[in-house]
């Protein structure tokens, strides 16, 4: 459930986020009215694109997987991946610049790299101050608590925000190059970004596993630039209604191939699949077909009709 949350004006200044795209500084703002009472929330790119950006279909998930890459190469988030084997990301500030009165019990597990695997649900019995977040009895954990509570986030000094100060600049930055990405190596093309070189040779039987987003990628990276996003968005919408289908991502890919050859419009995309794997014959007429000819024997052939 979305929530209201406070943005100081310093965060329009601050360095780190002047470090990602402008899309992705919207979704970070969005995140912070989608994540729970510690910052915490699904790493799912489809829901937060229908979350976060909505009326704007030229904003997928791929274009969100792209931001949340950014955030997360800035230190402004972190991804990480739960006992139950769910991806989840965490706010790596939020105690800084989020202060929640009684704050609700969290669903998603501690950030294993910011938090150190604090148990979910908060600790000690602080109200209102700067560190460790007062527990709230079993009863509070419920929706209907939830609701009313939110009055309290617009309230008093507890539900404000502090300034995006030179300090907090410095510990998005001090984050090392493991910390930043902590996926997993079984993510396969989960963070595959889009500029990088594909995984396996476009010529390579693909695998039974193969998503759009991997085929996209290959698109990408054999491209001599990166096309727009919006292209790119458009041409993945294509590619996962036709895998959806269950044709073969060998003919996917040829399809692709085909499509970035001749620089035509992603709407192409299913046509050029169907030539792939339904070739014209050579001569242009269907297989299997005869010209006529004459019968050898009429009268047989026509019985006495003639």
């Amino acid at each position: 459930m979305a929530r209201i949350r406070t943005i100081k004006p310093e965060a329009f200044i601050s360095e780190s986020l002047a470090a990602v795209g402008v899309h992705a500084e919207r979704t970070f703002f969005g995140l912070l009215t989608q994540a729970d009472d510690h910052g915490r929330f699904r790493d799912q790119t489809a829901v937060i694109a229908g979350a976060l950006w909505a009326l704007r279909p030229e904003h997928g998930p791929l274009e969100v997987e792209d931001d949340l890459n950014q955030l997360d190469t800035a230190g402004l988030i972190c991804r990480y991946e739960g006992e139950d084997g769910k991806r989840y990301l965490h706010i790596v500030t939020w105690a800084k610049h989020q202060k929640i009165n009684r704050p609700s019990g969290s669903r998603c597990p501690a950030c294993p790299h910011h938090e150190g695997g604090r148990p979910s649900q908060p600790a000690g019995s602080h109200h209102g101050g700067l560190t460790g977040p007062s527990v709230s009895p079993p009863g509070a954990l419920t929706e209907d608590s939830r609701t009313l509570q939110e009055p309290s986030v617009t309230s008093g000094e507890s539900a404000a925000q502090e300034s995006f100060s030179e300090q907090s600049r410095g510990i998005l930055g001090g984050l090392t190059e493991d910390s930043v990405s902590p996926q997993g190596p079984d993510l396969g093309p989960r963070i595959l970004d889009l500029g990088s070189p594909p995984v396996g040779g476009a010529s390579a039987p693909a695998p039974e596993s193969v998503s759009a987003k991997t085929l996209i990628a290959e698109y990408a990276a054999a491209c001599a630039n990166r096309p727009p996003g919006s292209f790119l968005g458009h041409l993945g919408k294509e590619t996962a209604k036709l895998l959806a289908e269950g044709i073969d991502a060998a003919y996917v890919r040829t399809g692709l191939d085909r499509l970035r050859a001749k620089g035509l419009h992603p709407s192409v995309l299913p046509g050029l699949v169907n030539e792939a794997m339904n070739p014209p014959t050579p001569s242009g007429t269907s297989a299997g077909h005869q010209p006529w000819t004459n019968p050898i024997d009429a009268q047989a052939a026509y019985g006495g009709e003639l």
